[in-house]
């Protein structure tokens, strides 16, 4: 059996509406917790019954380098009160690019654009961020 070594998180692609979107720096966010409740059975005192309540997902966090405006410009629809809902995929890519892992995230929409720091006595690249929030996520396919 071949050996299937661990895949490496700066090897990943940004699809929105199956389009692809390159040149994203940094995700974060991917993720999903399970929200459960204690309920204590009388006469039971040897364990708690545990009930799942929901589920919640964290927002989704793209960072890039700041350069074009179609995040801003998608950001600003919202904030305005035009929500365009898109699905995005990220998808982990193997060493020699195959695709790998990925994660479809439903109904994502702006809540929140911003760049990093202006600083003039340093030279780092303005940072664009933009964070999503989603009706859920799951292994894309």
């Amino acid at each position: 059996m071949a050996r299937q070594d661990p895949f490496r998180s700066y090897r990943f692609m940004i699809e929105f509406d199956r389009v692809q979107w390159g040149g994203f720096s940094r995700v974060k966010g991917i993720g999903a917790e399970t929200k459960v409740e204690s309920y204590h059975e009388g006469g039971v005192n040897d364990y708690e019954h545990k009930l799942i309540t929901q589920v919640s997902y964290p927002v989704l966090v793209l960072e890039r380098g700041l350069a074009l405006d179609e995040l801003w410009t998608w950001a600003l629809a919202a904030a305005e009160g035009d929500v365009e809902r898109r699905m995005l995929w990220v998808r982990l890519q193997d060493e020699a690019g195959a695709p790998g892992w990925g994660w479809q995230f439903d109904n994502a929409f702006p809540v929140k654009w911003s760049v990093s720091d202006l600083d003039a006595i340093s030279s780092p690249v303005v940072m664009e961020s933009l964070e999503l929030a989603h009706h859920g996520m799951r292994k894309a396919t």
